[in-house]
C-alpha cells in the first residue's frame, strides 16, 4: 500500500501507528508514546511531500480506549499548535492503541 497519496495540491495519507522505524516495532509506553510516535512518522511523510503539520486540514485519530483521549490529546498539541485541523476521534477495538490518519493540502486557504 501506499502512505501516502498525492493528488493536485492535496496529500491522503495512510493510517500510521506507533513503529519505531528503524526497528519496525511498536514503541513502549501506551498510548501517549504511540501517539508520539505515529504523528513523528506522520511529520515525516508530511516533510517528503514539502508539507509540515500546519498543511494538515483534517485528521482521524482511531484508540483502543476512550480512557487515553486526554494523553493523546495532550500529545496531539504538541504537534498543532495553532489553527488546529478538523478531527474526528474514535474508540475502536483489536488495534494497536493508536492510529492517525492525516488530509493535508498544500496551501490552505483561510475562513473568518
Amino acid at each position: 500500500f501506499s502512505q501516502a497519496v498525492l493528488v493536485d495540491r492535496t496529500m491522503y495519507i495512510a493510517g500510521q501507528i506507533g513503529l519505531e522505524p528503524s526497528t519496525g516495532q511498536l514503541v513502549s509506553g501506551g498510548a501517549k508514546e504511540e501517539a508520539k510516535q505515529a504523528l513523528k512518522n506522520m511529520g515525516e511523510i508530511l516533510k517528503a511531500a514539502g508539507c509540515d503539520y500546519g498543511n494538515v486540514v483534517k485528521t482521524t485519530v482511531l484508540m483502543a480506549d476512550m480512557k487515553d483521549y486526554n494523553d493523546i490529546n495532550d500529545v496531539y498539541k504538541q504537534f498543532f499548535k495553532a489553527n488546529f485541523p478538523a478531527r474526528a476521534a474514535y474508540q475502536v477495538a483489536a488495534l494497536p492503541r493508536v492510529s492517525v490518519t492525516f488530509l493535508s493540502t498544500k496551501k490552505m486557504l483561510k475562513f473568518s
